[in-house]
């Protein structure tokens, strides 16, 4: 209203009102799909009102290795604990059912056997358990096999030698179920995955006359992924002829690389893409639908054996639709030096603009002449260097 009566300029009116606005109501309107799987191969999926609990109980190794580290190491503490503290007090109670406490009771206070005390010859199921500290401390001499030699198990009664061979058991099994919980979540697949990189964005650019999509994957260990494999699908939400809405349709699409087929030999950095032909879900795809508001994500799956380990391992990646660049090529990264090829890893992600049309696949196959108004550079030539070799001997005139 002020700005109306021309007392306030309606510019700074504007401006002021935007800057009232929140920050997360102003950039609603700009906020990008939502991943299906993330840029570290996290998927972004939450599981709710899952009824059925119990099937979690069913595989509780799986379910222990699946935890976080706070979680696995209070687990592997409380049970120590809890069955140090469960076979202390049968502990106890045997040595209060056979009367060892009454007696060592007696005997530190010098009072001698008496005659309504236990006999002269008394043989305690365990000896020296006076109160429940000590049969604490013999239940953790027990399971871990300390042995301090203060206390042991007479064969007085047979009930305390069962309860040894249960004890020592029951403390194998935890410490098997323990151990191979820690060794396998030191050891999982995904720790290998670590070192197993893709580029930040894939280029869409011409390659052999064709629109292609690609993307760079590396791996930055000197130990191979035996029999690697990558594929690729994209996922978008679909409708179906009969009015089905389908919100994560997963699509294959058909990969090339310069192995041929789906297995690559990563020994160093390579290019994979993937032809844009009539089959291709990114036939009808254009510079102009690369934006944050579209709904196309393209998730990167690699697997392999790891080397060293035998282990199964799985890299994940994916590529939103403004993570895509049109019209950029990767530089290249490996050249020969000392007589070995050396990688440039600093420039794994970088790209240079080259020269592509900017319309769809299906226009491009439609219309050939687009392809003759495109300034291609001429195609590069192999330089060989010159070496000058010094010469390891002279010759020299014989003054004679």
């Amino acid at each position: 209203m002020l700005s109306r009566k021309g007392i306030i300029p309606e510019e700074y009116v504007l401006t002021r009102l935007a800057e009232d606005v929140p920050d997360h109501a102003r950039y609603r309107a700009r906020e990008r799909r939502a991943r299906f799987v993330g840029k570290n191969g996290a998927c972004n999926v939450a599981h709710k009102n899952i009824r059925e609990q119990g099937r979690f109980l069913q595989d509780v190794f799986t379910t222990l290795v699946d935890l976080k580290w706070p979680h696995t190491l209070l687990i592997f503490t409380m049970s120590f604990l809890c069955s140090w503290l469960l076979f202390g007090m049968v502990w106890w109670l045997i040595a209060f059912a056979h009367g060892d406490l009454d007696h060592s009771t007696r005997v530190q206070r010098g009072l001698g056997d008496g005659a309504a005390g236990p006999p002269a010859d008394f043989v305690p199921c365990v000896t020296s358990i006076h109160s429940f500290a000590s049969a604490f401390l013999f239940s953790i001499e027990v399971q871990v096999t300390i042995g301090f030699g203060g206390r042991m198990v007479t064969e007085e009664c047979p009930a305390a030698i069962l309860v040894l061979i249960v004890q020592n058991i029951v403390g194998l099994v935890i410490n098997a179920i323990m151990l191979g919980c820690i060794f396998m979540k030191t050891s999982q697949a995904h720790r290998r995955a670590e070192t197993l990189i893709f580029s930040k964005h894939a280029v869409i650019a011409l390659r052999e006359g064709k629109l292609c999509f690609m993307l760079r994957v590396g791996d930055l260990r000197k130990s191979m992924i035996i029999s690697a494999t990558i594929r690729m699908q994209v996922v978008k939400k679909t409708t179906s002829m009969e009015g089905e809405v389908v919100p994560l349709n997963q699509i294959d699409i058909q990969m090339e690389n310069p192995v041929g087929g789906n297995s690559i030999f990563l020994v160093s950095p390579l290019i994979i893409y993937h032809v844009i032909d009539k089959n291709s879900p990114l036939y009808d795809i254009s510079p102009t639908n690369l934006h944050h508001h579209e709904d196309l994500e393209i998730i990167v799956i690699l697997e392999g054996v790891v080397e060293t380990t035998g282990i199964t391992t799985q890299a994940r990646t994916s590529y939103l639709a403004d993570e895509i660049l049109w019209g950029q090529r990767f530089v290249p990264i490996v050249a020969e030096e000392d007589g070995q090829y050396s990688v440039d890893y600093s420039k794994f992600g970088n790209t240079v603009k080259v020269p592509t049309p900017s319309c769809t696949a299906r226009q491009l196959e439609e219309d050939k002449s687009i392809m003759d108004n495109m300034p291609f550079s001429p195609r590069a030539t192999i330089r060989k260097r010159s070496v000058k070799l010094k010469p390891k001997f002279t010759l020299s005139d014989d003054p004679s």
